[in-house]
C-alpha cells in the first residue's frame, strides 16, 4: 500500500528560503516512508507585491525552487508533486505551474492552472488572477507509484467536469495543490474536495498552504487526503507539518464495484428548454 506524504507549509517573500524548507521537508518524508511528497500551490514564492516579487519570477529552466526539488528528489528517491511555481513565459502574463518528478529527479508531467481565480469576496478581499497569469488549456494524467494522477490547481476544483475528463482518462488519484483563502476555504473547501471524491471513486491529494503569510495573506490550511468514499482519511489543520496517510488500490475497487459511477456515465446532450 504507498505511502504519501502532504507537507502543509507557510510559504514566504524569500525564494531561497522557501526552497531549502521543500528540500527539509522532502528529507523528513522520505524517512518517514513516503514513495510521494505533495507540496502546495505557490511553493516557492508567495507574494501579492508584484513589483518585489518581479526579481524572484523567472523561466522555469531558471527556478531555483524546481531545481532544489529536483535535486531533493532523486537524493532521497521519492517522487515528487511540487504543487505549483509562478514561473515566466515567452508573453507578459506567467503560468502557475504544477509538476511531477520522479524518484530520480525527472520531470514526468507539468501541468499549467486552467481556472483563474478572478473573485470579488465578501471579506473585502479582491483577487484577479488572470491580470498576471495566462490559463493551461489541456488536462493532465500522469502514471506515478500511487496511481494514475490527475493533476489541477486551487480553484479548478470548483469545475466538475475536470475531474470527469480526468477520471475518463484513467486518474485513480486527483490532487488538488492550493492556497485558498480561509473565507472560501472555510466555506467549501471540505465539501468540494469530497465532492471530487465521490463523483470520481477517485482519491484526492490536497496539500495547502496555512496561516498568515509575509505579504499578509491568510490561507486556509487543512490539507486533505479523501478516499473514494469521500471519507477524510488525513486532515492537516492549520499548523505547518507533514502529514502521512496511504493509498489503498483495494478500497477504491471496492467503491468502484460498490457504485459504478464511472460505467454508468452518459454522454449529455444539450437540455431541451422549455419557455
Amino acid at each position: 500500500m504507498p505511502r504519501i506524504a502532504i507537507v502543509q507549509t507557510n510559504t514566504g517573500i524569500d525564494p531561497k528560503e522557501n526552497a531549502a524548507a521543500l528540500v527539509a521537508a522532502i528529507g523528513e518524508a522520505a524517512a518517514g516512508g513516503a514513495a510521494m511528497v505533495f507540496t502546495p500551490e505557490m511553493s516557492g514564492l508567495l507574494d501579492r507585491d508584484r513589483a518585489r516579487a518581479a526579481p524572484s519570477l523567472v523561466k522555469e529552466n531558471e527556478d531555483r525552487t524546481l531545481v532544489a526539488v529536483r535535486e531533493a528528489a532523486a537524493a532521497h528517491g521519492v517522487w515528487v508533486q511540487l504543487g505549483s511555481l509562478a514561473l515566466r513565459r515567452t508573453d507578459p502574463r506567467m503560468a502557475n505551474r504544477s509538476f511531477v518528478i520522479d524518484a530520480a529527479g525527472n520531470i514526468r508531467a507539468r501541468y499549467d492552472k486552467m481556472h483563474l481565480f478572478d473573485v470579488d469576496l465578501p471579506s473585502g478581499e479582491s483577487w484577479r488572477e488572470s491580470a498576471a497569469y495566462a490559463g493551461g488549456d489541456r488536462p493532465v494524467v500522469v502514471s506515478t507509484p500511487v496511481g494514475r494522477m490527475g493533476l489541477s490547481i486551487c480553484y479548478d476544483m470548483r469545475f466538475p467536469d475536470l475531474y470527469r475528463a480526468l477520471s475518463d482518462a484513467g486518474a485513480e488519484v486527483l490532487t488538488v495543490p492550493a492556497a485558498f483563502t480561509r473565507p472560501t476555504g472555510a466555506a467549501h473547501w471540505h465539501v468540494l474536495l469530497r465532492a471530487r471524491a465521490v463523483e470520481a471513486a477517485a482519491f484526492v491529494v490536497a496539500a495547502a498552504q496555512t496561516g498568515i503569510h509575509a505579504d499578509g495573506r491568510a490561507t486556509f490550511g487543512h490539507s486533505l487526503v479523501v478516499d473514494p468514499w469521500g471519507e477524510v482519511l488525513l486532515d492537516m489543520g492549520e499548523a505547518p507539518g507533514i502529514g502521512f496517510a496511504e493509498i489503498d488500490p483495494a478500497r477504491q475497487a471496492e467503491v468502484r464495484q460498490r457504485i459504478p459511477v464511472l460505467r454508468h456515465r452518459r454522454v449529455i446532450p444539450a437540455p431541451m428548454v422549455i419557455a
